[in-house]
Protein backbone atom coordinates (compact mmCIF):
# COMPACT_ATOMS: atom_id res chain seq x y z
CA UNK A 1 0.00 0.00 0.00
CA UNK A 2 1.20 3.45 -1.02
CA UNK A 3 1.83 6.18 1.54
CA UNK A 4 -0.87 8.05 0.00
CA UNK A 5 -3.50 5.45 0.43
CA UNK A 6 -2.33 4.47 3.90
CA UNK A 7 -3.18 8.31 4.81
CA UNK A 8 -6.46 8.60 3.27
CA UNK A 9 -7.32 4.56 5.00
CA UNK A 10 -6.29 6.02 8.41
CA UNK A 11 -7.40 9.86 8.22
CA UNK A 12 -11.27 8.86 8.84
CA UNK A 13 -10.48 6.30 11.87
CA UNK A 14 -8.34 9.29 13.16
CA UNK A 15 -11.50 11.85 12.98
CA UNK A 16 -13.31 9.33 14.51
CA UNK A 17 -11.45 8.77 17.21
CA UNK A 18 -10.84 12.62 18.00
CA UNK A 19 -14.28 13.15 17.63
CA UNK A 20 -15.14 10.46 20.60
CA UNK A 21 -12.17 11.53 22.93
CA UNK A 22 -13.58 15.34 22.53
CA UNK A 23 -17.16 14.46 22.94
CA UNK A 24 -16.22 12.16 26.01
CA UNK A 25 -13.56 15.17 27.66
CA UNK A 26 -16.81 16.74 28.85
CA UNK A 27 -16.03 19.49 26.07
CA UNK A 28 -17.66 23.17 26.78
CA UNK A 29 -21.43 23.11 25.62
CA UNK A 30 -22.59 24.87 22.65
CA UNK A 31 -26.14 25.74 25.44
CA UNK A 32 -23.46 28.21 26.60
CA UNK A 33 -24.40 30.59 22.98
CA UNK A 34 -28.03 31.52 24.63
CA UNK A 35 -29.93 32.05 27.51
CA UNK A 36 -33.03 33.45 29.44
CA UNK A 37 -33.60 34.82 32.96
CA UNK A 38 -36.01 37.21 34.45
CA UNK A 39 -35.81 40.68 36.17
CA UNK A 40 -37.40 41.53 39.25
CA UNK A 41 -39.07 44.42 40.45
CA UNK A 42 -36.28 46.94 42.50
CA UNK A 43 -36.05 45.90 45.98
CA UNK A 44 -35.88 49.72 46.18
CA UNK A 45 -39.64 49.70 46.07
CA UNK A 46 -40.57 47.82 48.83
CA UNK A 47 -41.76 50.99 50.71
CA UNK A 48 -43.58 51.61 47.70
CA UNK A 49 -46.35 48.51 47.33
CA UNK A 50 -48.19 50.91 45.25
CA UNK A 51 -45.77 51.66 42.70
CA UNK A 52 -45.47 49.24 39.43
CA UNK A 53 -46.27 46.27 41.88
CA UNK A 54 -46.56 43.86 38.57
CA UNK A 55 -43.56 45.06 36.69
CA UNK A 56 -42.11 42.12 35.40
CA UNK A 57 -39.42 41.62 32.67
CA UNK A 58 -38.06 38.55 30.58
CA UNK A 59 -34.68 38.59 28.63
CA UNK A 60 -33.08 36.59 25.56
CA UNK A 61 -29.74 36.50 24.93
CA UNK A 62 -28.41 34.65 21.52
CA UNK A 63 -24.65 34.73 20.66
CA UNK A 64 -23.18 34.56 17.38
CA UNK A 65 -19.69 34.44 18.52
CA UNK A 66 -18.66 37.91 17.50
CA UNK A 67 -21.85 39.77 19.44
CA UNK A 68 -24.90 39.01 20.98
CA UNK A 69 -28.69 39.91 20.53
CA UNK A 70 -30.52 41.07 23.64
CA UNK A 71 -34.08 41.14 23.51
CA UNK A 72 -36.07 42.61 27.03
CA UNK A 73 -40.01 42.84 27.15
CA UNK A 74 -41.21 44.47 29.92
CA UNK A 75 -44.64 43.90 31.32
CA UNK A 76 -46.97 45.46 33.88
CA UNK A 77 -45.96 48.69 33.76
CA UNK A 78 -47.64 52.08 33.27
CA UNK A 79 -49.10 52.48 29.33
CA UNK A 80 -47.25 54.91 27.09
CA UNK A 81 -44.24 55.46 29.27
CA UNK A 82 -40.56 55.51 28.08
CA UNK A 83 -37.95 53.66 29.97
CA UNK A 84 -33.88 53.08 30.32
CA UNK A 85 -32.09 49.98 30.34
CA UNK A 86 -28.42 49.72 31.79
CA UNK A 87 -25.80 47.30 32.09
CA UNK A 88 -24.53 47.40 35.82
CA UNK A 89 -21.73 46.35 37.71
CA UNK A 90 -24.23 45.59 40.41
CA UNK A 91 -27.83 45.36 40.31
CA UNK A 92 -28.60 47.78 43.60
CA UNK A 93 -27.52 51.00 45.05
CA UNK A 94 -25.11 52.27 44.33
CA UNK A 95 -24.66 50.15 41.34
CA UNK A 96 -21.10 50.82 40.44
CA UNK A 97 -20.21 51.35 37.15
CA UNK A 98 -22.98 51.54 34.75
CA UNK A 99 -23.34 51.96 30.99
CA UNK A 100 -26.69 53.20 28.81
CA UNK A 101 -27.51 50.64 26.64
CA UNK A 102 -31.20 51.61 25.53
CA UNK A 103 -34.87 53.15 25.75
CA UNK A 104 -37.74 51.31 25.88
CA UNK A 105 -41.56 52.87 25.59
CA UNK A 106 -44.30 50.39 26.74
CA UNK A 107 -47.81 50.37 24.79
CA UNK A 108 -51.16 51.58 25.95
CA UNK A 109 -50.91 47.68 28.00
CA UNK A 110 -47.98 48.66 29.62
CA UNK A 111 -45.63 46.32 27.77
CA UNK A 112 -42.41 47.17 26.07
CA UNK A 113 -39.95 45.04 23.89
CA UNK A 114 -36.37 46.38 22.59
CA UNK A 115 -33.66 44.30 20.80
CA UNK A 116 -30.02 45.69 21.00
CA UNK A 117 -26.78 44.33 19.56
CA UNK A 118 -23.45 44.30 22.12
CA UNK A 119 -21.09 42.20 24.19
CA UNK A 120 -23.08 40.45 26.69
CA UNK A 121 -21.21 37.70 28.47
CA UNK A 122 -18.55 36.92 30.73
CA UNK A 123 -16.16 38.93 28.73
CA UNK A 124 -18.46 42.42 29.29
CA UNK A 125 -16.46 44.93 31.23
CA UNK A 126 -15.67 48.64 31.08
CA UNK A 127 -11.80 49.86 31.28
CA UNK A 128 -10.35 53.46 31.91
CA UNK A 129 -6.10 53.10 31.61
CA UNK A 130 -6.27 56.45 32.24
CA UNK A 131 -8.10 59.77 33.54
CA UNK A 132 -8.55 61.83 30.53
CA UNK A 133 -10.62 64.84 29.35
CA UNK A 134 -14.50 64.41 28.97
CA UNK A 135 -16.93 66.21 27.12
CA UNK A 136 -19.69 68.00 29.12
CA UNK A 137 -22.57 67.71 26.46
CA UNK A 138 -25.04 67.05 29.52
CA UNK A 139 -25.68 68.45 33.14
CA UNK A 140 -23.71 66.70 35.57
CA UNK A 141 -21.08 65.29 33.10
CA UNK A 142 -18.01 64.75 34.50
CA UNK A 143 -14.82 66.85 33.22
CA UNK A 144 -12.55 63.54 33.50
CA UNK A 145 -13.07 60.35 34.23
CA UNK A 146 -11.38 58.27 36.41
CA UNK A 147 -8.49 55.37 36.05
CA UNK A 148 -9.78 52.11 36.65
CA UNK A 149 -8.50 48.61 35.97
CA UNK A 150 -11.39 46.30 33.88
CA UNK A 151 -14.46 46.07 36.18
CA UNK A 152 -16.85 43.12 34.82
CA UNK A 153 -20.00 44.28 34.46
CA UNK A 154 -22.78 41.41 34.68
CA UNK A 155 -26.27 42.19 35.30
CA UNK A 156 -29.07 45.04 34.50
CA UNK A 157 -31.15 47.63 35.52
CA UNK A 158 -34.35 49.39 33.94
CA UNK A 159 -35.47 53.09 35.36
CA UNK A 160 -38.27 55.46 34.51
CA UNK A 161 -36.84 58.06 32.19
CA UNK A 162 -38.85 60.95 33.95
CA UNK A 163 -39.12 61.16 37.84
CA UNK A 164 -42.75 63.22 37.07
CA UNK A 165 -44.13 59.82 35.00
CA UNK A 166 -42.67 57.69 38.53
CA UNK A 167 -44.44 59.94 40.67
CA UNK A 168 -47.91 59.38 38.17
CA UNK A 169 -47.52 55.34 38.78
CA UNK A 170 -47.31 55.99 42.72
CA UNK A 171 -43.98 55.72 42.49
CA UNK A 172 -40.95 57.84 44.71
CA UNK A 173 -39.86 60.93 42.60
CA UNK A 174 -36.45 61.12 42.89
CA UNK A 175 -34.12 62.27 39.97
CA UNK A 176 -31.66 59.66 38.97
CA UNK A 177 -29.03 59.85 36.52
CA UNK A 178 -29.72 57.03 34.61
CA UNK A 179 -30.77 58.55 31.22
CA UNK A 180 -29.20 61.02 28.43
CA UNK A 181 -30.06 63.79 29.91
CA UNK A 182 -29.13 62.30 33.90
CA UNK A 183 -32.52 63.02 34.94
CA UNK A 184 -34.28 60.38 35.25
CA UNK A 185 -36.45 58.54 37.80
CA UNK A 186 -36.59 55.63 39.92
CA UNK A 187 -35.02 52.12 39.15
CA UNK A 188 -38.26 49.87 38.25
CA UNK A 189 -36.21 46.32 37.39
CA UNK A 190 -33.36 44.47 37.83
CA UNK A 191 -31.57 41.60 38.51
CA UNK A 192 -30.89 41.45 41.96
CA UNK A 193 -32.65 37.78 41.64
CA UNK A 194 -28.97 37.13 40.97
CA UNK A 195 -25.88 37.12 43.39
CA UNK A 196 -24.07 40.38 43.52
CA UNK A 197 -21.18 39.36 41.97
CA UNK A 198 -22.67 36.82 39.44
CA UNK A 199 -25.12 38.94 37.63
CA UNK A 200 -27.08 37.15 34.61
CA UNK A 201 -24.83 38.33 31.68
CA UNK A 202 -22.03 35.17 33.03
CA UNK A 203 -24.13 32.68 31.74
CA UNK A 204 -22.82 33.59 27.86
CA UNK A 205 -19.19 32.69 28.05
Amino acid sequence: MSRLSQRQFKLPFVAAAALVGFLASGAPSYAADKTSFRMVRSPALNTSPSCVPYASAKVKIVSTGEVETMTVDVDGLPPNTGFDLFVLQQPNAPFGMAWYQSDIETDQYGHGSVKVLGRFNIETFMVAPGSVAAPQTQPGAAASNPATAPIQMYHLGIWFNSPADALAAGCPGAVTPFNGEHNAGVQVLNTSNFDALSGPLLKIN
